[in-house]
């Protein structure tokens, strides 16, 4: 297989900025409507990168997103500084969550954030470290 990037792009995320909450997402969806990838692969990559980055807002501190292309697939790699997360197979049922009351006031905090990067992501790994941070890597195929 040919693992040959021929795009790639970091971002940098700030916790608890609603105000550009979203931004990143916005921006790799548009990256992918010029390369003129499929509507499904676009709408599944905006669905993990919209759930990972409304994570970092609300519990990281930062966060850098590693976004790359390959002919075979896309790479999303969420690396944040933070609290972590104590339990890792509790927080990916789905319903679970530990947003705040403002966060819920917000519209946020559903505890559909992991489950939904899960399902619409081809590979999913997630690593975290309490009171270091957590990493979540996403791929997903291009056929």
């Amino acid at each position: 297989m040919n693992r040959e990037i021929f795009y790639k792009q970091a971002f940098n995320l700030k916790g608890g900025d609603f105000i550009k909450a979203g931004s990143a997402s916005v921006q790799i969806k548009r990256i992918l409507k010029e390369i003129g990838l499929s509507s499904d692969i676009i709408y599944r990559v905006a669905i993990c990168c919209y759930e990972a980055e409304m994570n970092v807002i609300m519990y990281a501190d930062k966060a850098e997103i590693d976004f790359s292309i390959t002919p075979e697939e896309i790479n999303i790699i969420f690396n944040d500084e933070g609290k972590g997360i104590e339990n890792i197979e509790l927080a990916m049922k789905e319903g679970f969550s530990t947003a705040t009351n403002a966060m819920r006031e917000m519209g946020f905090g559903a505890g559909m954030g992991l489950p939904n990067i899960k399902k619409n992501s081809d590979e999913f790994n997630i690593e975290s470290v309490v009171s270091k941070g957590t990493k979540l890597s996403i791929k997903i195929f291009l056929n």
